[in-house]
Parts: structure tokens; sequence; C-alpha cells
């Protein structure tokens, strides 16, 4: 999925208040090594921003850990604890960035960070949602913890992101069952094509594939043998979508599979 502009400004903005204050920079991070070596909590985490800065996401988020492995009782820990969680999200390491935002959640779950912890962890499920033709489990991961922030935090830009996100998941998961009822469809199933055109009106019915789930519901109905269904779904059609294709196209299929009825 593509980085919408509110959740960059979002990311950037989250990035550079938790950089060090100007009293720390002066300990510049000379040694860029991300292999495991003593060092000062400054040195470290300079350190891990430097990489970060520099677009190498994954050498930040090893040294972000051993800013906490190090000095896990220093100030600086829970600061880079989500700032580990970042950079993996960064480096499209979606599971070690859900990981690293759950332990910080764990840890810290009253900290005026968590809500952006919460939607580090909605954004790395909505980044993994695939094609419509592929398994949607991430898809389903994603709404629920999207739902989960709003809920929380409902009063937060966060929030009011994941809500219009929310929405794209919903539209998404309504295509998945169009996908499935079609190919019942092709297949001549259409008792169980009915049923996921079914589920696309009653649990997705302010998505954009409504109308055309109307017309394939009124079709399958045509091709059970349920004329008087087929009507009725047709004029839900047509009083919800009257200037529509997918009306136009049922009108056009009941006057020659079921004048009769139609015309009732």
């Amino acid at each position: 999925m593509k980085h919408s502009p509110l959740k960059l400004a979002i990311l950037a903005t989250a990035t550079a208040a938790m950089a060090l204050t100007a009293g720390c920079a002066g300990k510049g991070g000379k040694n860029r090594d991300t292999a495991y070596v003593a060092r000062d909590v400054d040195t470290l985490y300079l350190a891990a921003k430097s990489w970060l800065d520099r677009g190498r996401a994954k050498e930040a988020a090893a040294l972000f850990d051993e800013v906490e492995r190090q000095h896990p009782y220093s100030p600086w820990a829970r600061r880079a604890q989500l700032m580990s969680a970042f950079s993996y999200y960064v480096a499209r390491d979606y599971t070690k960035a859900i990981q690293s935002s759950q332990r910080f959640l764990s840890i810290h779950p009253g900290n005026k960070d968590a809500p952006y912890a919460y939607y580090l962890i909605a954004l790395s499920y909505y980044e993994q949602i695939s094609d419509v033709t592929r398994d949607q489990k991430a898809t389903a991961q994603a709404l629920q913890a999207m739902t989960e922030l709003t809920r929380r935090y409902p009063d937060t830009r966060f929030a009011a992101d994941a809500r219009l996100k929310i929405d794209l998941i919903n539209d998404h998961l309504a295509g998945k069952e169009m996908d499935i009822g079609r190919a019942y469809q092709r297949q001549g199933k259409w008792l169980a094509a009915s049923i996921r055109f079914r589920t696309v009106i009653d649990k997705y019915q302010t998505t954009s594939h409504t109308a055309e789930a109307l017309y394939r519901l009124t079709e399958s109905y045509l091709s059970i043998g349920l004329p008087e269904e087929a009507q009725k779904t047709a004029a839900v059609l047509g009083k919800n979508y009257p200037g529509s294709e997918w009306y136009g196209r049922a009108f056009a299929l009941m006057n020659k599979h079921a004048p009769g009825v139609a015309a009732s």
C-alpha cells in the first residue's frame, strides 16, 4: 500500500520529536558499527539516529535495540523502544515492527506515546494487505488494529487517519467477497455465490461494491429459480442506485427471464 501524506507527516514528526537534545548532540555518532560494543547511551542513541537519517533503517533498529539492552534503566531506553519499532517499519520488517510496538505497550501501557505504538501496529498490518485474489488475513488484522486504535484513542490524529483506512479496508474485504462470488458463479454454484453477495450487502453496504452485489444477487436468485427474491433485490437496487449501470442490467435481466414478476 502507498504511504499517505498524513502518515508520512506523522512519522516524520514522531521521529523529530524523539531526537536527542542539543546537549547530547555533541557526542556525535562516530562509531557506527552495529555489532555489540559496550557504549554509553548517548553514543548509542546518536549512532542509531545517524543510521536512520541516512536511510539505513535496519542498522538503526539494531542500535536502538542495543540502547535498551545495554541501558535498560536509562530514560532513553523507552524512546529507543519506540524508535526501534519505527525503524523496523521503515525497513518494511513489519513483523518486528509489530513485535517492538507490542513490547513497548506491554511495558509502558499508559505512556503518552501509546497511541503512536498502536498506530505503528495498525500500519504494519495495513502495509501487508494483498490483492483480493490472495489470503486476506493481514487485511482482517489491519481492520482489527485500526478499530482498536479508534476505540482507545478516538480524538487523536492517528485515529482520524485510521478511520479513513478502515473505509478502504472494508472496501477491500468486500472486493474479496465479490471475487469469490463471481468465481462461484462461473462454476455454476449459484447458492454459494448468493451467500457471498449477501455478505457484501449486509456487512459492507457502504462500500463501492454494493450495487454490483445487488445485481449479482438478482442474477443468482434467477438462476436458482427464485424470481420473487430476484425481483425484491432488483427493487432495492433500483431504489438505491436508480441511474447505475447495474440497475439497468438488472432491469433488463428481470424483463428477459421473469417478465411477469418484473411487472408485478
